[in-house]
């Protein structure tokens, strides 16, 4: 069932979503060779406590972090641990939700570590777009496959894939909630949009092939050829007015 959201609530979701995106800056500016992703994860969840809310991931399922530290070729849910170590080059994608007030906000973002590969830039710059590509789609009246769909053709119209294992969702009380939003799909096909749902929209492309494996930890996603993969992630609410990016309040 997909929960409508009104105004009270959106507005909730809002702090929320500003606390994720705040956090996402500060470990932006903490992205650099030789930090471990432990030190990136204490940093977010120190961030996070100190505005009120309550990290998301933390103890989700088990999930051991207050963030997802994906390396490489790893597409999601990476977990942070004192022995893995940025190095120049890399890049990294990060996972943050924080519940304030009772309300989520959940965002990702995939940064470089130093300087990096044209081809590590433009998967890092095609992700993020076809994140805004598939938002131009995410208005009254329309279907959510038209999001799914714009989101594909633009990545892989560029040569990328698009994983179809793990998809976005509807979030609210809940960080998982209906409907499920793929990354790919038929445009004019799933439930029609209208004002008050709230949906976290997330592309997770790979240069390579689309077809990811999970590790033995249980957690982390990887590309089965090894590919590099970036992942970029808002959540959104569909208002009468157009979209509207509750964890990009400042800047993206």
């Amino acid at each position: 069932m997909i929960i409508i959201k009104n105004d009270t609530e959106i507005e909730l979701m809002r702090h929320a979503g500003k606390v994720v995106e705040e956090t996402l800056l500060r470990i932006e500016d903490s992205i650099k060779a030789g930090i471990t992703t432990a030190e990136l994860d204490i940093i977010a969840e120190e961030f996070i406590r100190r505005h009120n809310a309550v990290p998301s991931f933390k103890g989700y399922y088990g999930f051991p972090a207050s963030i997802c530290t994906s390396i490489n070729n790893e597409v999601i849910h990476g977990i942070p641990s004192q022995s893995k170590t940025l190095n120049e080059g890399d890049i990294i994608s990060i996972d943050c939700g924080a519940i304030l007030d009772g309300y989520q906000g959940d965002a990702a973002r995939t940064f470089p570590v130093g300087a990096v590969s044209d081809e590590a830039k433009n998967l890092i710059e095609v992700t993020k777009q076809s994140f805004f590509e598939g938002v131009k789609k995410a208005v009254v009246g329309n279907r959510l496959y038209d999001i799914s769909a714009s989101i594909q053709g633009f990545a892989e119209s560029r040569g990328y894939s698009i994983v179809r294992d793990y998809v976005g969702h509807g979030i609210g009380k809940e960080m998982h909630e209906d409907p499920d939003v793929p990354n790919f799909g038929k445009s004019g096909r799933g439930p029609k949009l209208v004002h008050g749902m709230v949906l976290a929209i997330e592309p997770m492309i790979n240069i390579g092939k689309y077809k990811v494996r999970t590790e033995a930890n249980d957690w982390t996603v990887v590309t089965c050829d090894g590919s590099l993969s970036a992942h970029y992630e808002n959540t959104v609410a569909i208002l009468d007015n157009g979209p509207e990016i509750l964890t990009f309040v400042s800047q993206g």
